[in-house]
């Protein structure tokens, strides 16, 4: 049985990991017949969004007890990921990726990743274990791997840019499809970059996470 690492950034769209993508993730994992694990870095988000007025609420929160809501409870330190324990690599979308996990969000092309993000991902890519990026996650592949690294967030041209500007090789994909860098072994999916409902989104995380084990 395959066993896959998945990182959250929180929980919730605006601010942290994408619930419906989170959750869709797992699922395919689990109806595909592998295991997973998740996993977030203990530390503050960069800020608490109402998820009803879109307004920062003046809040502090942690990015690991937030995602720990995701994952019922069943979640551990990033600090703690060995890539020698799994086949594979996951990482769901939402603002928390470009938030907590990076600062994209914020610097664009000239942004950072966090240390601890950047070593596990890392250790995947040089095992040349799969690892599938979705929604706007896909910006921390020209960080990960050398220059070259083919994704997508979709059709967004900024977004497109800024991925190519940090060496990357942006290539435009429907919802509903996966980008695959066979060299790499790493593939992209532009989930609620483009999703306008959750069928849609399930559809190209679905074929992600079939591809992701086969790979």
């Amino acid at each position: 049985m395959k066993k896959v690492a998945v990182i959250l950034s929180g929980c919730g769209v605006y601010d942290g990991a994408e619930i419906h993508e989170a959750v869709l993730c797992l699922l395919h994992l689990a109806r595909n017949g592998a295991r997973y694990q998740c996993f977030a870095p203990d530390q503050s988000q960069h800020h608490v969004i109402d998820h009803r007025t879109g307004e920062e609420s003046g809040e502090r929160r942690n990015v690991l007890t937030e995602a720990a809501r995701i994952a019922r409870g069943d979640i551990q330190p990033l600090s703690e990921l060995n890539a020698d324990d799994f086949d594979a690599l996951l990482l769901p979308g939402g603002f928390g990726a470009a938030k907590n996990l990076c600062n994209f969000a914020f610097e664009g092309d000239a942004c950072d990743v966090n240390h601890e993000v950047l070593a596990a991902c890392r250790a995947f890519a040089k095992a040349r274990k799969p690892a599938g990026y979705c929604c706007i996650a896909p910006v921390l592949m020209p960080r990960v791997y050398p220059a070259g690294v083919k994704g997508t967030i979709g059709t967004d041209a900024a977004v497109a840019e800024a991925f190519a500007a940090m060496g990357g090789e942006h290539i435009g994909c429907a919802v509903t499809d996966v980008v695959e860098d066979a060299h790499y072994q790493v593939i992209s999916t532009p989930a609620y970059m483009l999703a306008q409902n959750i069928t849609e989104a399930d559809t190209g995380i679905g074929k992600l996470v079939k591809r992701l084990l086969e790979m």
